[in-house]
């Protein structure tokens, strides 16, 4: 077993899984999870942060067994996840992003299956699930079938299997992915109840917002590989200053960005685009001004001037060189 120097119950080391895409000879090997070393602890909101593509799902179905991974290590819930993955199946509940709801039947019949399929005597499945449609405020349509639910409504009746045989571990694959605005704050709601009552959640998503409200440490992963890990006050911290956006006409980011890139107090400029570019800077009080001379000197012209704290965004720019909401 790896020292990890922290006790966690999640913990990973060097886990990897690559697949190989393509047919035959033309077929090429892609690295899609790259050595992820990982430590959660009892009764946190851990998230995985990343854009499409990053490696999150694949982590989050190695860690629930739903995939071997190549090489590394990992235990979860006190458990080896290779040498004994049915003690793993039985310690953690899985959400998929895709949901898992049928059609044709009702809430109150998929939780009463999925407790008889965790091994729940019948009686103590129907309990079980009666507890977890009041849990969920699903009572009023638990007997009407799954289809003619909302979409807010599917979700929770998703989380609602994934935690009816009560596990240790619950891990969620974008619980919010597609969800309306009103919908989002009741799941986040749901997470954190799941939290106060012991459970730990680890949870995959590609929303910056939802990362920095609900999760109590976070790790950033991109290209398959964990780049920034911590809570997010504290990655926020690690830039200094403040940062300002710049949106100006004629794609001139470009000229923008030397020519605001060489005043004083200029810490440095990211991501000159078409339009758009951010400069971190010392103190934006005193930098908006002055900025605004530099550009109208230069002939460039300004649309929109934004003045904010760094975000998680800007965590993920420094760290990849790109910003999340545009991958």
């Amino acid at each position: 077993m790896p020292g990890l120097g922290v006790c966690g119950l999640i913990e990973t080391s060097g886990l990897r899984k690559s697949f190989v895409v393509g047919k035959g000879r033309k077929g090429s090997r892609v690295d899609a999870v790259r050595g992820v070393d990982l430590v959660v602890g009892e009764g946190e909101i851990f998230g995985f942060l990343g854009p499409n593509g990053a490696g999150k799902t694949t982590t989050l179905r190695m860690l629930a067994t739903l995939l071997v991974p190549d090489g590394g290590w990992a235990r979860v819930a006190g458990a080896d996840l290779v040498a004994d993955p049915g003690l793993v199946r039985r310690r953690v509940g899985y959400v998929a992003q895709g949901g898992c709801t049928w059609d044709e039947v009702n809430a109150r019949e998929e939780l009463v299956l999925q407790a008889r399929m965790h091994g729940l005597g019948k009686g103590e499945a129907v309990r079980r699930a009666e507890a977890a449609l009041v849990a969920f405020d699903l009572a009023e349509y638990a007997g009407r079938r799954c289809r003619t639910y909302s979409g807010g409504q599917r979700r929770r009746v998703d989380i609602a299997l994934g935690v009816v045989h009560s596990p240790v571990v619950l891990f969620l694959d974008e619980p919010t992915a597609g969800l309306d605005p009103q919908s989002r704050a009741h799941m986040w709601d749901e997470v954190r109840r799941l939290r106060k009552g012991g459970m730990t959640i680890f949870l995959t998503t590609h929303y910056l917002e939802e990362a920095d409200a609900l999760c109590d440490r976070i790790a950033i992963i991109d290209h398959g590989e964990v780049v920034a890990e911590g809570t997010p006050d504290a990655l926020k911290r690690e830039i200094s200053g403040d940062v300002l956006e710049v949106v100006v006409a004629g794609g001139s980011a470009v000229l923008a960005g030397e020519v605001l890139g060489g005043q004083s107090g200029a810490v440095r400029v990211e991501g000159p685009g078409e339009d758009v570019l951010r400069l971190f800077v010392e103190s934006g009080g005193s930098a908006i001004p002055l900025a605004l001379r530099v550009l109208e000197g230069a002939g460039v012209e300004m649309v929109t001037i934004e003045l904010h704290r760094p975000s998680l965004d800007d965590v993920f720019l420094e760290k990849t060189g790109r910003s999340l909401r545009e991958s």
